[in-house]
């Protein structure tokens, strides 16, 4: 089995003013780390955890973060969604996400180009493996 934690988790607070002048927290996310399991061959799974997230789409692209920089790692330029499992429990949101990682594009409608992922997710602050 293949881990990586990440070593620094991002814990950040942000202001928000609202309508009429009232200014309200908001918790950022805080990443708390990516598990890799090589299955079989080309099929990974990848379990993530976070806070502050503020629905399934924030873990799911923690996940598709994690997978795209796996696959460059692995020397590969593609991966392709098979499924994610995402659960909330106490304000930790976790997902259990499967790709394939290949050379080449994959078929299928889920497709990831690793380069683009990796340097979208660096854009917005999502940490990779």
């Amino acid at each position: 089995m293949i881990r990586a934690m990440l070593i620094s988790p991002l814990v950040l607070a942000a202001c928000a003013m609202q309508p009429g002048g009232a200014v309200t927290q908001q918790i950022a996310p805080e990443y708390r780390g990516v598990e890799t399991r090589l299955l079989d061959g080309d099929l990974v799974q990848f379990t993530v955890a976070m806070t502050g997230a503020g629905d399934n789409a924030d873990v799911d692209a923690y996940a598709e973060c994690a997978a795209a920089q796996y696959a460059l790692i692995r020397g590969y330029g593609f991966a392709r969604h098979l499924r994610t499992n995402v659960q909330e429990e106490g304000g930790v949101w976790s997902a259990d996400a499967v790709y394939t990682i290949s050379p080449s594009l994959p078929r299928g409608l889920r497709n990831l180009d690793a380069e683009v992922v990796v340097a979208h997710c660096a854009e917005n602050g999502i940490p990779t493996v």
